[in-house]
């Protein structure tokens, strides 16, 4: 997929990028800086981005992640009491390309009829060949201790985290260790493992997979969120397929199986767990009321869970922030 045009002042050169769309209405700040976009071309469906403007104190990582942005139409004028800047400035400081007039709707039925493609945007821009990799590093380079007055010690496995899901820790009285996700921390005293979320094919994580099995053996509690919860389900056994769309957006109903309670949650990921390669002991706790794909899968009897949504998220609904108390009376 192709897409040649003017590219504004600052945004010079050819991007590339699997294209991808997010169907709300709001969070466009959050969006373009969730490490898990990384690398991608972000069209938002929503026909009307950038009229509350961009305050930094809504992102979610420190600079903007995907490669690209395609929107129907940028607000000319935005107006917020804690914004600071335009949507278009803010892009063209981090040298990230936009294409405005774009049909969204016209290319969101394009891909949900062909499914995952890779795209490029720029002046002559060429085709790119096969889907591009996602994965980039854009988790922290060496471990931070958050919170140490506390004795409970919750490790945090930063695989391109958001900053949300450490606010949601830190705001439970436990000492929080963020390290990166090719970090060894299965020798040292923890109460709790979260593992996180982050871009990419989950299989390109191997160091993750491997302390993760390693956690699981311990018999500590774990909770994994989006990629997090591929690699408990990588860990424990289970195999990982690629969507054909990938889910993104802020309001898909997840049903929880135990309770048959539903919840609207926020997701944003393209990969998940084959239900069919389930060890023995494991199940799915919540099913994609859409699809009917896995959106969780915890153990039996041991302190295991996931989600491959994210209950850390304020799109609307908080429908499932208790996950976090969850895990932490599991502790």
């Amino acid at each position: 997929m192709i897409f040649n045009g003017v590219v504004p002042a600052g945004q010079a050169g050819v991007h590339t990028g699997e294209v991808v769309f997010n169907t709300g209405m709001t969070g466009y700040v959050e969006s373009l800086t969730d490490p898990s976009y990384a690398g991608q071309i972000l069209m938002f469906t929503y026909p009307l981005i950038g009229n509350y403007g961009v305050g930094t104190q809504w992102a979610e990582s420190d600079k903007i992640q995907v490669s690209g942005v395609i929107v129907s139409e940028a607000a000319s004028r935005w107006s917020h009491s804690v914004a600071d800047r335009s949507l278009l400035e803010w892009l063209r400081s981090q040298n990230i390309p936009i294409l405005m007039g774009v049909d969204t709707r016209a290319l969101t039925k394009h891909l949900r009829v062909k499914g995952t493609m890779a795209g490029s945007i720029g002046i002559n821009a060429i085709r790119p060949k096969g889907v591009l990799a996602e994965q980039k590093r854009v988790f922290i380079e060496s471990p931070v201790l958050y919170n140490e007055q506390f004795s409970k010690k919750v490790v945090l496995v930063d695989c391109g985290s958001k900053k949300n899901i450490l606010r949601s820790l830190l705001e439970l009285p436990v000492q929080v260790k963020r390290v990166p996700c090719d970090y060894d921390y299965t020798n040292e005293a923890y109460d709790g493992v979260l593992l996180s979320n982050g871009p990419g094919d989950p299989t390109d994580y191997p160091a993750t997979i491997d302390n993760a099995r390693k956690a699981l053996k311990l018999g500590k509690p774990t909770f994994g969120i989006c990629l997090g919860s591929q690699i408990m389900g990588l860990a424990a056994g289970a195999k990982t397929y690629k969507l054909k769309y990938g889910h993104r957006g802020h309001n898909q109903p997840c049903l929880e199986t135990d309770t048959t309670r539903g919840f609207i949650t926020s997701q944003n990921h393209g990969y998940a767990i084959d239900e069919a390669s389930l060890p023995k002991g494991w199940f799915v706790s919540f099913r994609n009321l859409n699809d009917q794909s896995v959106e969780g899968i915890a153990h039996r009897t041991k302190p295991f869970f996931s989600v491959q949504f994210h209950p850390e998220a304020c799109p609307g609904p908080t429908d499932t922030e208790w996950l976090f108390e969850r895990f932490y009376t599991s502790l």
